[in-house]
């Protein structure tokens, strides 16, 4: 990572996805000289600040984990980096992001946690199927099963038992009753920039663009916009993807907050440049 300079930012990855190329596209267009940066590739010497003070960084690793301990690093040293750890760690974390939006009185689905088979088992049966179980951490759609039943839920929770550790922390949502869609909004700043409606493919409940789910251009309403934007300014966050559904009996409910969010469709679908504005916001820090 070269020093700072007034017309520079650093572009911190670990996969290469269009949004990434489309950032370094969009800074080349206006001049702006771009360090792109592999988190496979970067070490950093955490006594010794110089070289990343005043420098800003649009963090876009895919990696939770690898995204929050290089956040922290890099804040520590004196860099800005879009998005601060601080919503870096609580978005990335399904349970941690539900209570801060809870705690705003954001709505949001109803959810149930628990930290054991036993428990998990029980939880269910107090909170009632069909129940969604998530990932704490995760992203995609991976993970994340619709449980209709008891023995669906004994099966799916039997099977992470013999998982990694973070997936004994169960995590439940309910099955919200709405349209065969959810929304996507990018807030960029202090305002929606644009929104779609992400689709279910056919035989498919997720939404999930990777699932043969197509999108359309949603409008960006004043509740749409208010909620998206209380959400973003709640957990601390500067460019960020708000995902929410349209419950039949609650409205506008968020049901994710993505923190290295990805644009691509929302992009296509809308014509918005929003990597170019991006990298005006993220210049707009030094100034």
């Amino acid at each position: 990572m070269n020093g700072a300079s007034s017309n520079s930012l650093t572009i911190l990855y670990d996969t290469i996805r269009w949004e990434e190329k489309s950032l370094y596209e969009a800074a080349k267009k206006k001049g702006v000289e771009i360090d792109n940066v592999d988190i496979k590739n970067l070490r950093i010497r955490l006594n010794n600040g110089s070289m990343y003070a005043d420098k800003i960084v649009l963090q876009r690793s895919v990696s939770y984990f690898k995204s929050v301990h290089a956040t922290a690093a890099l804040e520590g040293l004196g860099a800005q980096v879009i998005n601060p750890l601080r919503v870096a760690s609580i978005t990335g974390n399904k349970l941690f992001a539900h209570m801060e939006l809870q705690k705003a009185g954001i709505k949001t689905p109803k959810a149930i946690s628990a930290f054991s088979e036993e428990a998990a088992i029980s939880a269910l049966e107090e909170f009632g199927y069909p129940a969604v179980i998530k990932p704490v951490v995760g992203s995609w759609g991976r993970m994340i099963g619709l449980l209709r039943d008891k023995d669906a839920a004994k099966a799916v929770i039997e099977d992470r038992e013999h998982m990694f550790p973070l997936y004994h922390i169960y995590y439940f949502e309910e099955f919200v009753q709405r349209p065969p869609r959810d929304i996507r909004a990018i807030v960029v700043g202090d305002r929606v920039v644009a929104a779609i409606y992400r689709y279910s493919g056919d035989g498919q409940w997720k939404t999930n663009m990777a699932l043969g789910g197509h999108a359309e251009a949603c409008p960006v309403t004043k509740e749409l916009e208010d909620i998206c934007v209380k959400a973003t300014k709640v957990l601390g966050g500067q460019i960020v993807g708000v995902d929410l559904m349209e419950s039949d009996k609650d409205g506008l409910v968020i049901h994710e907050v993505n923190n290295t969010t990805e644009f691509k469709n929302t992009v296509r679908v809308t014509g918005v440049d929003i990597p170019g504005m991006m990298i005006d916001y993220a210049l707009s820090l030094r100034r």
